[in-house]
């Protein structure tokens, strides 16, 4: 049997925990609902996936080489809540505390640290399941990658693999970033050739397979297409870049220690305690330990 790497998207599973949750607090006060409900999938990750090798990434603050490409570049998307951004310190706690490492880049995007990482362990023979909330990673699937997107909170998930992806798409993974190219991404502000939709953009990439070949043929094709194609040539291949996930980013895959020598029970108990996360210490990996009485409640609202 292959060993196995879970790499987590930490920002897309941060904020869809943040929404799934109600306003969970400490007994002191401190809001903890999208750590509660980053720590609840990363024990469902360890006990359905029993992962060989875990990290989880993280958008590092500040404007990406993207936003310099195209200073519009997610210019529509409405600011998350300050209680938000203040969890994601906490979340990388709980990493701490389970020993699995986090990381982060100036300039580049969760994305880019995982189509990379994900890069390298294709080539050391791992198989790879990427955990997120987007469709973006699907570009990554190959026959050693799997891509998981949550589709409804955090408790259900899609699994794509080739196939799946085909069945969704009628496409394969390494042509979602022209598919991407040309139709767009609203929710990143990518605007894509104005017209052209998730259908006419499947259908030209059936036939001609590539954005290259599509403006190729444009000839060949409808006079209304063709217009729309030559007019927003320049922007396709400008979305085309801003979509392309990036695999060559300065991170190394660490495969020295795997999780199960790494983690450390007492540890991550310790710290659910005192988040007063008391349901999930009961989902801990290894033996339980006995809590202490009066120990069991300090979370506000979770069992």
């Amino acid at each position: 049997m292959s060993e196995t790497l879970v790499l987590i998207d930490g920002n897309s599973i941060v904020h869809r925990a943040f929404h799934a949750f109600p306003p969970l607090s400490t007994q002191n006060g401190i809001l903890v609902n999208a750590v509660f409900g980053f720590s609840s999938m990363l024990l469902k990750i360890i006990d359905d996936l029993k992962p060989s090798y875990i990290a989880v990434a993280f958008d590092a603050k500040g404007p990406t080489f993207r936003h310099k490409a195209f200073p519009s570049y997610k210019a529509q998307r409405k600011k998350a809540p300050e209680e938000l951004y203040a969890q994601i310190p906490l979340v990388k706690k709980v990493t701490n505390a389970f020993h699995i490492p986090f990381f982060e880049l100036q300039g580049f995007e969760a994305d880019d640290i995982i189509g990379t990482l994900t890069e390298q362990a294709e080539r050391k023979g791992l198989k790879t399941t990427i955990v997120t909330g987007d469709l973006d990673a699907l570009q990554l699937v190959s026959s050693k990658t799997s891509v998981s997107v949550a589709t409804r909170g955090i408790t259900q998930s899609v699994v794509y693999d080739e196939a799946k992806v085909y069945e969704r798409f009628q496409l394969s993974p390494s042509q979602m970033v022209d598919y991407k190219a040309l139709r767009g991404d609203p929710s990143d502000n990518i605007p894509g050739v104005l017209g052209i939709g998730e259908k006419t953009a499947a259908q030209l990439l059936k036939k001609y397979h590539t954005l290259d070949q599509v403006f190729q043929h444009t000839n060949d094709l409808p006079p209304t297409i063709k217009e729309k194609l030559e007019n927003g040539k320049d922007q396709a291949y400008v979305a085309k870049n801003l979509v392309d996930i990036v695999r060559d980013v300065p991170v190394a895959l660490d495969l020295s220690i795997d999780f199960s020598s790494a983690y450390k029970k007492e540890e991550a108990e310790d710290l659910l305690q005192r988040f007063g996360f008391t349901s999930l210490i009961k989902r801990l990996p290894g033996k339980r330990s006995i809590q202490k009485e009066g120990q069991l409640s300090l979370l506000k609202g979770a069992s």
